[in-house]
């Protein structure tokens, strides 16, 4: 993980994220993407794709994975580095699930 957690910001059921599908939530003045992938897995990246910063939330969600809208970067959804022979990464965030709440860790201030 990138980000060291300190805090958790409960931000929703899990019934809120679509499938292969995400939600973006803001932290300050950070935007991240909550993803939920079709096995209902749950992850958090910065809603920011290395390459130019493209809406990650926009992108589609496959394979443990989102491509970008902007230019078909593919990202992992667990590391948030980019695949194949692009280079790069985002920043990933801890999420966890309490029953059907979503968790956001965070780094608080």
């Amino acid at each position: 993980m990138n980000v060291m957690t300190d805090e958790w910001l409960d931000v929703g059921e899990i019934s809120d994220i679509p499938r292969r599908g995400a939600r973006c939530i803001r932290i300050g003045e950070t935007s991240v993407a909550v993803f939920r992938t079709a096995d209902d897995q749950i992850h958090a990246l910065e809603d920011k794709c290395p390459h130019r910063n493209g809406p990650l939330s926009q992108g589609i969600v496959h394979d443990g994975c989102v491509t970008c809208p902007l230019h078909n970067w593919v990202i992992s959804l667990k590391t948030g580095q980019a695949q194949g022979a692009d280079e790069g990464s985002t920043e990933v965030y801890p999420v966890r699930l309490d029953g059907t709440r979503v968790l956001l860790g965070f780094r608080g201030k």
